[in-house]
């Protein structure tokens, strides 16, 4: 098939406006009784068939008597009443007797027998009456019409006598998954995925986003990569009566992306491609008056083309307002670069250090869902840049509460799967821990210019043995910082299981037919096999595969697991994690690095209570290649004035 380019790429806000224009000229109602009502939008207004109270009501314990037959009394005057002649007993919402007009508080009258009490104060017309029509007159206005319904509008429904409510209908959506690599997730076996199958699960999300939006989601079964069998399902769809249909993947221009030529064919395509990043492929189209939607198969391009175009759409036909953004000022982590042309939206975590709000830019791949789930908010590059300066301070739309990113650590520096042990044990203290994969030295540097609250770091001296403190002295002369233990770790070669290429020692990385994954520049892990190199007296040219870096050591794990590499540096627990072979080489001290100004955080002091109890130990003992013994104990502190 010949591949469609996007000729019609639109800016988001006119995509937005075309989809819009779509919208039914007629909304349709429908009746449904108060008690299932909330959350809904009246599509009528709502008047009350009833008063309420519907009679005098008594508003508090006491007696019921004829106000003007106690104008008068004082302590000085008191009178004695006589039960039935003068008052009668009632309670708090019961009906007031005939020709009664007050109600006097239990605690106000004085018991002298059986029928006699005594009272010492004059009573007021209507006093502790509820009056008939005090809270709802039948006729009142008591909603208009496109009211979202709380659940205490209910009380009023009720008081006001009305039973059933008519409301506008929730849009049904018809969400159709394609691709011949995805199968079924509650079908997906080990062999499946070794196959290079998929387990299909963004019908999963959009369906949940749906349902969000107060929608009915319909999830076909997936469709393979057939486009006569895509135009059949696709017909169903629109003659199903569904509100909008959405295509999940093929929307692309690939040779076998069908979605466009789909929508061509049945009816008209308005838009192929938005001007945004995730996103891009989204198409526009219409079939017989029905909006379709095709949603980009990756996983942050679909969310981020739904919230962005399908969800103003679903909230507009419910005539539902888009909520607003709660949004923070925030202060880049580092630049941010982006397309000129195209609007990004960064996922980011966020921190507050000092008084700023740092934003520490997550991985940027539009399938990795990932990014998404750990986001803690969103920053828009603009289409009129290309890119956001670190000295910037910009607007982040938060996917969090405000108030956690007043608890949230910010972590810079070397990766090390320990830290995501702390991160979670974190959370059952109420905090959060944000961080960022950048390498021991970029730590520093940040730690420097104020951005994180820690850093995790295992440079190696060459010359003194010592880890950490002699980059410190160079890079943050005078600045007041503490050297903390955190573990030692066993870092070596990452090869696959069986060992085929017979890797031995560093030696071996410069045969041919061996390809080698590195860490980058300025990690630890790159200083340790730079000086490994240099040891042996091999030129790191000689390596294939030494300028292919990755941040994380579960990233080089994962490249060696998947044949792409035939070895990398790394630490055993990543080895472990993925039941890959391991060659040590060294043990070596990660460390944190910590701005003397934050010893007192509460954040902080929630770290050093966790990584000292044998429980976390024992979890970071489980990982295998650890020695956390003496995780917690201070090594030295730096740069501070001495008296």
């Amino acid at each position: 098939m010949k591949r469609q380019v996007y000729l019609n790429m639109k800016e988001l806000k006119e995509a937005k406006a075309i989809l819009l224009s779509l919208l039914p000229a007629t909304r349709q109602a429908e009746l449904i009784p108060v008690e299932t009502s909330v959350g809904r939008v009246t599509a009528e207004a709502a008047f009350a068939l009833r008063s309420s109270p519907s009679s005098h009501q008594a508003a508090m314990d006491g007696i019921a008597v004829v106000a003007e037959n106690t104008f008068g009394i004082t302590e000085r005057a008191p009178k004695i009443l006589t039960e039935d002649d003068d008052y009668q007993w009632i309670n708090t919402g019961h009906i007031l007797p005939a020709g009664y007009n007050a109600v006097i508080m239990v605690e106000k009258v004085h018991q002298i027998d059986e029928k006699h009490l005594e009272i010492m104060a004059s009573a007021y017309p209507w006093q502790h009456v509820r009056k008939v029509g005090e809270d709802v007159v039948a006729t009142q206005l008591l909603l208009p019409r496109n009211h979202k319904i709380r659940p205490y509008d209910l009380g009023a429904f009720v008081s006001g006598g009305i039973k059933n409510i008519r409301v506008w209908k929730k849009p049904v959506v018809t969400v159709i998954p394609t691709g011949s690599e995805l199968v079924k997730h509650t079908d997906a076996t080990d062999q499946d995925l070794k196959n290079g199958k998929i387990p299909e699960f963004n019908s999963l999300m959009l369906g949940a986003l749906v349902e969000e939006c107060g929608g009915i989601p319909i999830i076909g079964d997936i469709v393979p990569d057939d486009e006569k069998l895509l135009i059949e399902k696709v017909s169903e769809a629109v003659n199903s009566g569904a509100d909008i249909v959405l295509v999940n993947a093929g929307s692309s221009a690939g040779s076998k992306d069908y979605t466009f030529h789909v929508i061509n064919s049945l009816g008209e395509v308005l838009v192929h491609g938005v001007a945004i990043m995730p996103g891009k492929p989204t198409v526009i189209g219409c079939i017989k008056s029905t909006p379709v939607i095709g949603i980009p198969g990756y996983p942050v391009s679909a969310i981020i083309s739904f919230e962005n175009l399908v969800k103003p759409f679903l909230l507009d036909i419910q005539c539902l307002p888009v909520p607003q953004t709660n949004a923070v000022s925030v202060k880049p982590g580092r630049d941010i670069t982006s397309k000129l042309g195209i609007e990004e939206f960064v996922r980011v975590n966020i921190g507050k250090v000092g008084d700023k709000y740092i934003a520490t830019p997550l991985g940027r791949a539009a399938g990795a869902i990932t990014t998404i789930t750990k986001a803690e908010g969103i920053i828009h590059a603009p289409a009129d840049s290309e890119g956001i300066s670190q000295k910037e301070i910009i607007e982040a739309e938060l996917l969090v509460p405000r108030e956690q990113l007043e608890s949230t650590i910010t972590v810079i520096g070397s990766h090390d799967i320990s830290i995501d042990v702390l991160a979670d044990a974190m959370r059952a203290k109420g905090f959060c821990i944000s961080s960022a994969n950048v390498g021991s030295l970029s730590g520093m540097m940040a730690l420097k210019n104020g951005i994180c609250h820690m850093a995790g770091s295992h440079l190696l001296d060459i010359e003194t043995g010592e880890y950490n403190i002699s980059f410190i002295k160079r890079y943050l002369p005078d600045f007041p910082i503490s050297i903390f233990r955190f573990v030692k770790r066993q870092q070596g070669f990452i090869i696959p299981k069986g060992n085929p290429k017979n890797i031995q020692t560093v030696k071996d990385l410069a045969r041919k037919g061996i390809s080698f994954i590195n860490r980058q520049a300025g990690s630890g892990t790159r200083v340790l096999f730079d000086f490994k190199l240099a040891q042996e007296g091999i030129d790191p040219a000689s390596i294939s595969g030494y300028d292919w870096e990755e941040y994380d050591h579960m990233a080089i794990a994962v490249n060696v697991l998947s044949g792409a590499a035939d070895c990398g540096m790394g630490i055993y627990g990543a080895a472990r994690a993925l039941d890959l072979d391991f060659i040590p080489v060294t043990e070596e001290q990660y460390d944190l690095l910590i701005p003397s100004a934050f010893l007192s955080l509460p954040g902080i002091a929630a770290v050093f209570e966790i990584i000292k109890t044998e429980e976390f130990k024992n979890k970071i003992l489980a990982l295998g290649g650890y020695d956390p013994s003496r995780a917690g104990e201070k090594i030295v502190s730096l740069g501070e004035q001495q008296p």
